[in-house]
């Protein structure tokens, strides 16, 4: 996956995170440290509150897993040969 269609999967994928931030009132990155630490199995009883963990967790791994491709892929290229430069005509 090039440079650029990282940078859009990802902005799709925070945009599904803040929909859950705002929903549940916590970032996703403290959210994640909390369901790994089983900080949240009181919340297992309620199905809705299950699939919206179970969906958060997943995106919030995309999420990570596609932002670490694009720093490897930032940091072995030169600026110039990533950024897209469309010239107005």
């Amino acid at each position: 996956m090039e440079i650029h269609e990282l940078v859009v999967e990802m902005k799709l994928l925070e945009r599904r995170l803040t929909l859950y931030e705002e929903k549940y009132g916590v970032l996703s990155e403290d959210f994640y440290a909390a369901l790994i630490a089983g900080k949240l199995a009181e919340y297992d009883a309620y199905d809705e509150t299950r699939a919206d963990f179970s969906r958060w967790k997943g995106i919030f791994e995309t999420w990570r897993r596609r932002k670490e491709a694009y720093r490897r892929q930032f940091q072995e290229r030169e600026f110039s040969a990533v950024l897209r430069f469309q010239p107005a005509y």
